[in-house]
């Protein structure tokens, strides 16, 4: 891997990196000290940051000792960061390797903010991409597992992703470049170490070109997500799945008629960490109010309709309005009061009341057991709010995320909705409110 070979990658593919500001994760191995090396000789603008994990002892401390010598070297900023990963593994309920990865990242980003860096670079080489498709592949994933390390994603790039392992070595060795050995890698109780060191050399001696055969793989793989994200996009397109305030919603009798409805929810629904699949299908002909969770998330069956929303734990408290309150905002949007001359708009955001007949402070609260109001209309009728609901054809997604304006005990307004007949304004009225919601 002659430099120029690097150089023209980054013009061809990267060019966006000439004229940033750079930090570049080094551990102190081949591959990110070549990287750095790289990066130096095209005379990018980058600083050097690294993690002592606390996990090899003197060698851990060797490593940052030889990272900062090389800053010296080369006359550039380099920033360290010690944890404690083992406390931090055993905190999180995480794997060593896991919690590592969780911490260097983090704190990559938090630098990255801080400082100003435009993009985070990482060694990440063809051989690494060939590891992480074959854990995919045998640990059971979709297509999106199997098409590679992504070269950009967000603000983190990853420059030697085209070149092998054993030309980045190479080229360490043809410029006398020196860099440290982590024993762990040769231990193979990592399974990435195991595919490394056992699994991938059967594979290279099968295919002496494996790398180049599992480039056209990738590509070939990443034309066909491609074409499914053009599908889902079209689906968006035909109403077939909607965006709603807490997520999104999928027609049933649209998704029905095409080949297979499982594949197409999987597409949709894998990124929110649905694993059961075929409890998921099923809810396409269970009954209303059947429902899958799956972490955070939470997929309902509501008549014709599959509703996506969080499955958040947090309680959403009773909000209190006092009298001066001009404006206040929250999870159901924003609320303005003001007093008004005359009734002027009109519609399902705005209502008018008579400001003497509330009583202060007013509740924002959601629905309870027994909730009742006199739908403004109805001639003083009243209603139970669950039937209102039922009659205005509410999901169960709305119904959660309706809010109720309240004087006392008594329902003012369904937020966004209705209000109640026994406030609105009448001959009688000498102050009139408008609540307007945005």
């Amino acid at each position: 891997m002659p430099l120029s070979n690097f150089k023209n990658h980054i013009t061809e593919n990267l060019p966006f990196l000439k004229k940033s500001k750079l930090l570049i994760a080094i551990s102190g191995g081949v591959d990110s000290v070549v990287l750095t090396h790289l990066c130096h000789e095209l005379q990018f603008n980058i600083a050097l940051a690294h993690c002592n994990f606390n996990l090899r002892g003197t060698e851990s401390d060797a490593d940052e000792t030889f990272i900062l010598n090389l800053a010296e070297d080369l006359d550039i900023e380099a920033f360290v960061q010690h944890f404690d990963t083992k406390d931090y593994a055993k905190k999180n309920k995480r794997s060593i390797q896991m919690a590592a990865r969780e911490l260097r990242y983090n704190w990559f980003t938090e630098l990255a903010e801080q400082l100003k860096f435009d993009y985070i670079l990482t060694a990440h080489h063809a051989d690494d991409n060939l590891e992480t498709f074959l854990i995919n592949f045998t640990r059971g994933t979709g297509l999106e597992g199997l098409t590679g390390i992504p070269e950009v994603n967000g603000n983190f790039v990853r420059p030697l992703l085209p070149f092998s392992r054993e030309a980045i070595e190479t080229y360490a060795t043809q410029n006398n470049i020196k860099w440290r050995e982590d024993s762990s890698n040769s231990s193979v109780k990592y399974l990435r170490n195991k595919l490394r060191h056992e699994v991938v050399p059967i594979l290279k001696e099968i295919n002496p070109s494996l790398l180049q055969s599992f480039q056209s793989t990738l590509n070939n793989l990443k034309d066909s997500s491609d074409i499914i994200e053009d599908k889902k996009a079209d689906l968006f397109r035909k109403g077939v799945v909607q965006l709603t305030s807490t997520g999104f919603k999928i027609d049933i009798s649209k998704i029905e008629i095409y080949r297979n409805p499982k594949a197409y929810l999987y597409q949709f629904l894998n990124e929110y960490g649905f694993k059961e699949w075929n409890d998921v299908a099923h809810l396409l002909k269970a009954q209303s109010g059947k429902f899958v969770e799956f972490g955070t998330w939470r997929l309902i069956k509501d008549r014709g309709y599959l509703f996506l929303s969080s499955n958040s734990e947090k309680k959403q408290n009773d909000v209190l309005i006092a009298d001066e309150v001009i404006e206040t905002n929250g999870d159901y949007g924003v609320l303005k009061f003001n007093e008004a001359s005359i009734i002027s708009e009109k519609g399902n955001h705005i209502i008018y009341v008579d400001k003497d007949k509330l009583k202060y402070p007013l509740i924002l609260r959601k629905k309870q057991e027994g909730d009742v109001f006199y739908p403004l209309g109805m001639k003083g009728k009243k209603k139970k709010l669950s039937k209102y609901f039922k009659d205005e054809k509410l999901s169960l997604l709305d119904k959660e995320n309706t809010w109720l304006l309240c004087s006392g005990e008594d329902i003012v307004w369904v937020v966004g909705r209705r209000a109640d007949n026994r406030f609105k304004v009448t001959n009688k009225t000498t102050t009139i409110l408008k609540i307007e919601l945005k």
